[in-house]
C-alpha cells in the first residue's frame, strides 16, 4: 500500500498526486495510491505471468483517506463528505487537488490531460492532444502517439513525462530527444530523418570535405546515395567524410552501391 504523505488540511496522496483517496484495484483486489502506483508495483513481480497493469476505466471503488470508508467512485466521500479530489473525472476515475496542472479531459484521447484544454487540440490522425502551436504546423503520422518511446521503450500516449513531435512527425519523450541530441545522434531512431534543422552542421561539414583532401585511389570514385530526409537517391563523388544529397543538400545519407571509377568521356 502506498505511504501516505500529508499536504495540508485533510490532504494526502501518493507519490504521483496529491488526493484524499486511494483506489482498489479490480484486477488484483489491492488497494493502491493511483494508478501508477499499482502498475510500478505489480510490474516488478518475480513471476511475468502476474505482471499487469491497472485499466484506469475499471476502477469501481476507492477509499476514503479521512474516514477509511470503501465505497463507489464519485467526488465526495458519501460517510464523512470530505471532497477526495479537487479534480475528479468520473471516466478515467482520477482524482487530483493539483488543479495548478489544468486537467482536462479528452473525448478523443479517452484519457485526461493537463495544461488547459484551451492550449491544446486533438489532431484525428495522429490520435493525440497536440500544443496549439502545432495545428497545421507538424507532419502527420497516423497514431503516432500510439507506440513506445524509441529510446527508453514507455507507452507515449499516457506517459506522464513531456513528449516532442520531430520534424518527421514520430514523436518520443523530450527528455529522451535532449539525450539523444547530446550524444550527437541527429535522426529519427525510428524513420532516420533529422530531427531538428541541420543547416548549420552541414555547411560545417561542407567546409570540412573541402579541407580533407582523399587518397588518389578515391579522388575520382562515386557513389549512389539515398537520402534520408528527403528518400531522393542521387550519383556522387565518394568522399570519406559524408556524401551530400544532389537534391536537398543534406547529409543525412547512405551509401547504398560500392565506390566505382569515374568514366572518362
Amino acid at each position: 500500500m502506498a505511504e501516505r504523505l500529508d499536504y495540508g488540511k485533510l490532504s494526502y496522496g501518493c507519490k504521483h498526486y496529491r488526493r484524499r483517496c486511494m483506489i482498489r484495484a479490480p484486477c488484483c483486489n489491492e488497494i493502491y495510491g493511483c494508478r501508477h502506483c499499482h502498475n510500478e508495483s505489480t510490474n516488478m513481480l518475480k513471476s511475468p505471468s502476474d505482471r499487469h497493469d491497472l485499466v484506469r476505466y475499471d476502477v469501481k471503488q476507492v477509499i476514503c483517506l479521512v474516514c477509511d470508508t470503501e465505497q463507489p467512485a464519485a467526488r465526495l466521500c458519501t460517510n464523512c463528505g470530505v471532497n477526495m479530489g479537487e479534480y475528479f473525472c468520473d471516466i478515467c476515475k482520477f482524482y487530483d487537488d493539483d488543479t495548478q496542472k489544468q486537467q482536462f479531459h479528452c473525448d478523443d484521447c479517452g484519457i485526461c490531460r493537463v495544461g488547459g484544454r484551451e492550449n491544446f487540440f486533438h489532431c484525428k490522425k495522429c490520435g493525440s492532444c497536440y500544443a496549439l502551436s502545432l495545428r497545421n504546423n507538424h507532419s502527420c503520422v497516423e497514431n503516432s502517439m500510439h507506440h513506445h518511446c524509441p529510446i527508453c521503450y514507455e507507452y507515449l500516449f499516457d506517459s506522464l513525462k513531456d513528449t516532442t513531435v520531430m520534424n518527421c512527425g514520430h514523436t518520443m519523450h523530450s527528455e529522451c530527444c535532449s539525450e539523444m541530441i547530446r550524444r550527437n545522434k541527429f535522426s529519427c531512431p525510428i524513420c532516420s530523418k533529422s530531427v531538428m534543422d541541420m543547416s548549420l552542421i552541414w555547411e560545417r561539414l561542407d567546409k570540412e570535405i573541402e579541407a580533407t583532401v582523399m587518397p588518389e585511389d578515391y579522388r575520382q570514385k562515386k557513389v549512389w546515395i539515398l537520402c534520408n530526409d528527403c528518400n531522393d537517391t542521387t550519383e556522387v563523388i565518394f568522399h570519406i567524410v559524408g556524401q551530400k544529397c544532389g537534391h536537398c543538400r543534406s547529409y543525412n545519407t547512405r551509401t547504398i552501391s560500392p565506390p566505382i571509377l569515374l568514366q572518362e568521356s
